[in-house]
């Protein structure tokens, strides 16, 4: 399928893995030039340059922490007039016992999670409206939508970031610029890797992989009968990205192999 985005500028924030990094590659496939981010400087700039031989589009790797005011301006000096934005985030750590979740873990949470996100659109949305075309894509969470007491440092501020989205993308849906959330469940990337150590916590268990991946088994039934990865998500996300999706307006589309049992 064509995507008619050959040539178009993308950012993609977060990605130098997981989610982030697949659907780099899908939009590089598709032709766009890539601007991918990320926190880790030696895993972003081997994303790039795998992208840029594998794709043959120019990819220009930006170091940022997109939660920080210094990171994203670090994005917007080195990209300032995006066609395309797609973002995610690392996922947050599982919290244990919720009376024990601080302020500071709240604000760090919505600075994040939302406050990040929010910045960056608000930088490119006055740009992509004066183009008259532009893409926007949220790589949020389903506990959006489905509330899970151990994910409380991620569904609650993704929650606000889609009631911010449902608004936002009435108003510039009519200047061309077409802005969507995806919501995935759980899918076994990188970023999910690297906090089994923090699920094993949260729940008092020893920290072997063997026994997280049974208990996470046990109290997450995914009727699809396994984790997705990340090339599950990224055909969604740059179809979200494209020409194609030009009537498509702010929706949150849940991709989790059906654990979220609802009809909206």
């Amino acid at each position: 399928m064509d995507l008619m985005i050959k040539g178009k500028k993308a950012i993609m924030a977060g990605g130098s893995a997981g989610m982030g990094r697949a659907t780099a590659e899908r939009l590089a496939e598709a032709g766009a030039e890539l601007i991918i981010t990320a926190r880790g400087e030696a895993r972003l700039q081997k994303a790039a340059e795998e992208i840029a031989e594998k794709y043959d589009v120019p990819v220009t790797p930006v170091v940022a922490n997109s939660s920080t005011e210094a990171g994203r301006e670090a994005l917007f000096a080195a990209c300032p007039d995006p066609d395309i934005l797609a973002i995610t985030i690392k996922p947050p750590d599982p919290n244990g016992d919720f009376l024990k979740v601080s302020a500071d873990m709240w604000r760090d949470s919505v600075e994040t999670a939302l406050i990040g996100p929010i910045e960056i659109m608000r930088n490119y949305i006055p740009v992509m409206k004066e183009k008259g075309w532009g893409r926007i894509v949220n790589i949020a969470t389903f506990s959006a939508k489905n509330p899970m007491i151990w994910r409380l440092m991620s569904g609650p501020a993704r929650s606000a970031l889609l009631n911010y989205t449902a608004s936002v993308s009435r108003e510039i849906a009519p200047h061309g610029v077409i802005l969507n959330n995806l919501l995935p469940g759980m899918f076994a990337t990188e970023g999910a890797s690297e906090i089994m150590g923090a699920y094993a916590d949260a729940f008092g268990l020893e920290p072997k992989p063997e026994i997280v991946r049974a208990h996470f088994k046990e109290h997450n039934h995914i009727p699809a009968g396994f984790m997705g990865d990340a090339d599950d998500l990224a055909p969604m996300a740059a179809f979200l990205c494209s020409s194609l999706a030009r009537f498509i307006v702010g929706q949150n589309i849940v991709i989790d192999g059906g654990q979220y049992s609802a009809i909206f």
